[in-house]
């Protein structure tokens, strides 16, 4: 089943998320994303757009799924959601995300692993809400939302969840800039030539030193806060609560 549809603007491949009304992120989401970023790199592509749907980008995981399948998804699940996250982040020439509306959790992750997030000004809020469900980050996400937020922002846009809509979001920083409804997709086609105009092997570079710190902390520590984070998911209390949340907030 296709859960991204891939097309080109100019040399600039055009990924967008199209897997239910939410764009929950599952195993078969994640692992596709990895697929068509690569095959983006080795066609020759130049930049990447990242969006989604009108009014969602993406709602974060599935947590149906997570509550379906337990501990044996959750083993598949949380490191193919990590390395979708790297993909993005670690694809070596810019990547826009054209926030078409709500980016959420890991959907918000997925933005901040772009190099330029534009949002819906008329309909979109984004935020990271992993603690009101009652699990923690995965490694990765964290260093993500470091790299682009600072760690001096990361317990406000952590511990209290919160989501914020259109000039809250912007000043905010988490978005680089509005855009109406109609336009959030072209100007993010544009932003993403723009960057691609500049040298490749230097952008590459500046980007691989920007990442460094983040990259280092990833591969020094991922397994064992990995197994650490697998182990808090997959415990009954944790999936207790993602049932509760499912039941009384997503309706499932």
């Amino acid at each position: 089943m296709t859960t991204i549809e891939v097309d080109k603007a100019g040399d600039v491949a055009v990924l967008k998320l199209a897997h239910g009304k939410a764009n929950a992120m599952d195993t078969e989401l994640c692992r596709e994303l990895v697929a068509r970023l690569e095959e983006a790199e080795l066609g020759g592509a130049k930049g990447v757009v990242l969006t989604g749907r009108d009014g969602m980008f993406s709602a974060g995981v599935d947590l149906k799924r997570v509550a379906a399948g337990g501990p044996a998804y959750l083993r598949e699940f949380l490191p193919a959601l990590s390395d979708a996250f790297l993909a993005v982040f670690g694809f070596p020439g810019p990547v826009v995300a054209a926030v078409t509306g709500h980016a959420i959790a890991g959907g918000a992750v997925l933005a901040a692993a772009c190099d330029r997030r534009i949002l819906n000004e008329r309909q979109g809020r984004i935020g990271v809400t992993e603690l009101l469900v009652g699990v923690p980050f995965p490694l990765v996400a964290l260093e993500i939302l470091r790299c682009a937020y600072g760690t001096e922002r990361l317990p406000g846009l952590t511990f209290l969840g919160e989501t914020y809509a259109g000039g809250e979001a912007l000043s905010r920083g988490l978005v680089d800039e509005l855009a109406a409804p109609d336009e959030v997709l072209p100007r993010a086609i544009e932003t993403a030539r723009r960057l691609a105009a500049v040298p490749s092997d230097a952008f590459r570079h500046t980007k691989a030193q920007i990442h460094r710190p983040f990259d280092e902390r990833i591969g020094e520590q991922r397994a064992g806060d990995d197994a650490h984070v697998e182990r808090v998911w997959s415990a009954p209390s944790s999936l207790a609560a993602i049932e509760e949340y499912v039941r009384t907030t997503l309706g499932g």
